[in-house]
Order: structure tokens, then C-alpha cells, then sequence
């Protein structure tokens, strides 16, 4: 559900600059509002639509569905090394048809799909965030999917099956001073989000998409964090989700909680957000016993509520930073603080994503937990809180424990995920060359767009 603006934005600023390299011109930001538009017009002629709930078929589906305009494959989870120093993770893929289904054309070069990943590592230790993004072809095995074998990938960030079943799963990326390497195995069996799979997000036919989950995978491996490399054990979540539409044109973003509780039970709820500040009715969620039975949520049975916020040191967007959750059916009381506040997503699109503590009550009993936390949609026109640009280093940016957190009444967004101009810049007249960069392009898919006598401007790596 809540990565479907967010694969959009991508895809468009990809294609904003590849069209502005090939006409020559000096490259320049993309047009938040232009992406945001694309985003929630739809774009749905030639595509496939999630209208009514449908037979899942497995390992079929845990592949990609081509007629469908966007799908992504989620792994978040949160890990310690056994004498308890904690990481929070994320690798995702995004799936994005630049043309409805066609024939397929001859050469090893057509692409009609552009894959786009995020990988973070939270250390919460070292209250650092890292973070990096590539945006690659599908097209001569640079980047794709595959049901069987099971396997995701762009260029060397890969998921893909152990053996000849889909799982256990390995999950492998490297990308300047932080790696990830990790087994998963499938946990509790797979959960059919919504109505049978079928998620609905407003009234329109079509304004939906068909989601599961697998929302308890053990996990084990390393993490590297410049120069360590621990041993590492944990429990990780999938979200699979494709779809069509885009979110409504009155909702203007959402905050996403995937939570695994100590005794058991997980919970998933998504909370999206109106113009006029209010819950959108189709906000909804599951919460899976330890038997692995998931039973829904509606916009009434949950209760969240904002504790603190956390403003960003680039730009000054503000974001909830703690929360109370109640379902009063289920006698559970929740607080759900992050256990780093600067988890921000800075590019293309700004947002909100990271590892996050929980601690209650279910009953008269107390209760522990960890998860993410997803939140969307706070940014301002061009990322910045004021509209400004913000073009500080990462690396110079204060970090996590030195920002303001605050209470306060909520500033809602002019739109979802708006996109922001890039954070750190460098011109060069050289062919595109860094091996780590922040935001990476598949260098094979750059060298097809031609050399100008202009400027190129290469996302370098930076750190918080």
C-alpha cells in the first residue's frame, strides 16, 4: 500500500533526467508537483487493476505481475548481535512499467521496466542512519525478478531463494561502508492483507492492490558498518504488494507500523491521512496471533495517537516521532518510540522510514516489542519544510541525537512524498564513474544516454 507514491516519484525523476541528458540541456531537479501528479492521476490505461479478490498462487506470486503498473517486495527487520548492540534494516525493490504489456522486442537492450531499491542500515549504537538508492534497467540482467527461482535483484542487491523451494531466503547488498547479509526463513505462514488479499484504499473501483505478508522471519547473518562486521540474529518482515492506482486525490500521505511483539503476535496497521487532517476510512490493518491467524482492522478498532515529533536538520520537516496505539478489543496499549529519530530518506523522495521500540500493555501484562515505522507525506513542495532547497552534505548534517524533538499539534502536507533537489551535488564533464554513490543509476543504462559538452550532476556518497 504505502510504496506505491513512493515508486511513482521514482520512476518519474528517472525518467526526468534521462529525457533532460538526452535533449542536452543542463540537468536540473525535477518538478515535485509534476511527480506527485503523475502519481495520483493514475496512469492506468493498458494495466492490469486490483478490482476484487483473486486466487494466490505460490511460489508463483512471490514473482514479479507484469501486467500490473508497480509491485515491490519489503524486507525490514530489527537484529542484535549476541551481546546486544541492535541494527534495524531495510532492502526493497520497486518494480515500475514505463508501457503497458507488449510484445517482446528483439534486442538486449529493450527495457519496459525500471527497478528501483532502497537499502538502509539503522545502528542504533552508533545513533547513525546510512542509506543509498539505485535505480536500475530491466534489461541485459542488470536488474529483475524471477518466481523460479525466486530471485529479485539490481546488479549486486539481490534477494532470492536457498534451494529449489522459495525459501529460505538470502539477502545480500553492499554498498560503500555498510553490507548486509542475512538468511530469512519463512516464520508464520504468509498473511492475505485486507479482503483476501485484496486491499482497498478509497471507494473508486480500482483504488486498491493486492498485498501479503510474511510477517515473522527469523533471521540470521552479518552486518558490516565500516570497518566491523558482526554476527547478527533477528526477525524480519515481507510486505508483497502490487497494483495500478494511485492513493485518492483527498489523501495526502500515510504512517505505516509493522510490529512484532515479544509474546507472539504481530500487528500491521496504516493510517492514511486526509487533507483536512483526518483518518481516511479505508485506513485499516491485521493483527496475526502467534498461532500465525490474522484477523483484520478497521479505521475504528485502532487508536493513535502523536506523542512527540522530530524536525528534520534538512529543511525543518516535521515528524511524529512517538506514538500511543490502543485496540481496546484486543486490551493493548502500546508506545512506539524510534530507536534512532533521524531515519530520513532524503532522496528522490523525501519520507520517513526506520527501526522503532515498542514497549505496553495487553492487559495487566507488560509487553515488549520492535518494528518500522513508515511516514509519508510530511515533506513540503521541493523537500524543504519552507520550500527552500536544502543542499547540506548528509555527512554535515547534525545527527540524530542532536535534533530537536518537540510536542505539538500536527502540519499537514500540501502533497505525498514530494520530491526534493539532491542533497549532495557534484559537476563533472566525465562519464558517470562513482561506485558509490547515494542515489546510483545502472552504468549500463547511463551509457546509452548520449555525452553532452553539459555538465552531469552525480549523487556522491554521504553518510550521517
Amino acid at each position: 500500500m504505502s510504496r506505491l507514491l513512493l515508486a511513482l516519484g521514482g520512476a518519474a525523476l528517472l525518467l526526468a533526467a534521462g529525457l533532460t541528458a538526452m535533449k542536452g540541456d543542463a540537468p536540473r531537479p525535477p518538478s515535485a508537483s509534476v511527480a506527485v501528479a503523475t502519481a495520483l492521476g493514475g496512469l492506468t490505461r493498458g494495466y492490469a487493476r486490483a478490482i476484487e479478490p483473486r486466487l494466490f498462487v505460490f511460489p508463483d506470486d512471490h514473482g514479479p505481475h507484469p501486467a500490473y503498473r508497480t509491485e515491490w517486495w519489503y524486507y525490514t527487520g530489527n537484529l542484535a548481535t549476541a551481546a546486544g548492540r541492535r541494527f534495524g534494516f531495510q532492502l526493497t525493490f520497486f518494480r515500475i512499467a514505463q508501457t503497458p504489456p507488449a510484445a517482446p522486442r528483439a534486442s538486449a537492450w529493450a527495457a519496459s521496466q525500471v527497478y528501483m531499491a532502497h537499502f538502509a542500515i539503522t545502528d542504533v549504537a552508533g545513533q547513525r542512519f546510512h542509506s543509498a538508492v539505485r535505480f536500475v534497467r530491466g534489461a541485459l540482467g542488470l536488474a529483475g525478478a524471477t518466481a523460479e527461482p525466486f530471485r529479485v535483484w539490481t546488479e549486486d542487491w539481490v534477494v532470492q531463494g536457498e534451494g529449489p523451494r522459495t525459501f529460505p531466503v538470502r539477502v545480500q547488498a553492499t554498498e560503500g561502508e555498510i553490507s548486509l547479509d542475512l538468511v530469512l526463513e519463512e516464520g508464520k505462514p504468509i498473511t492475505l492483507q485486507g479482503d483476501r488479499g485484496l486491499s482497498r484504499k478509497g471507494p473508486e473501483e480500482g483504488n486498491a492492490s493486492y498485498y501479503y505478508s510474511l510477517s515473522r522471519m527469523p533471521a540470521r547473518g552479518s552486518v558490516r558498518v565500516g570497518e566491523e562486521t558482526l554476527a547478527v540474529a533477528g526477525l524480519a518482515w515481507m510486505d508483497r504488494e502490487w497494483s495500478t492506482s494511485a492513493l485518492g486525490a483527498d489523501q495526502v500521505g500515510w504512517d505505516w507500523f509493522a510490529l512484532q511483539l515479544e509474546d507472539g503476535r504481530d500487528l500491521m496497521i496504516y493510517r492514511l491521512r486526509r487533507r483536512d487532517g483526518s483518518v481516511d476510512p479505508f485506513s485499516a490493518g491485521t493483527i496475526i496471533g502467534a498461532d500465525g491467524v490474522g484477523r483484520p482492522l478497521g479505521a475504528a478498532d485502532v487508536a493513535v495517537d502523536v506523542l512527540s515529533w522530530w524536525t528534520s536538520p534538512r529543511g525543518g520537516t516535521r515528524y511524529p516521532a512517538g506514538w500511543r496505539i490502543a485496540i481496546a478489543h484486543e486490551a493493548l496499549t502500546l508506545e512506539v518510540v524510534p530507536l534512532v529519530a533521524d531515519q530520513e530518506f532524503a532522496e528522490p523522495v523525501r519520507y520517513w522510514e526506520g527501526a522503532v521500540r515498542v514497549r505496553g500493555q495487553a492487559g495487566a501484562r507488560t509487553l515488549d516489542g520492535h518494528g518500522y515505522a513508515e511516514l509519508v507525506g510530511y515533506a513540503a513542495p521541493g523537500g524543504a519544510a519552507d520550500g527552500r532547497a536544502a543542499r547540506r552534505s548528509r555527512s554535515a548534517a547534525t545527527t540524530a541525537t542532536a535534533t530537536a524533538m518537540s510536542t505539538g499539534p500536527s502540519t499537514m502536507p500540501s502533497n505525498p512524498k514530494a520530491l526534493m533537489p539532491p542533497t549532495t551535488l557534484m559537476s563533472t564533464r566525465s562519464p558517470f564513474s562513482s561506485t558509490r554513490p547515494l542515489m546510483r543509476m545502472g552504468r549500463r543504462m547511463l551509457s546509452t544516454v548520449p555525452m553532452t559538452s553539459t555538465p552531469t550532476i552525480t549523487r556522491m556518497p554521504a553518510f550521517r
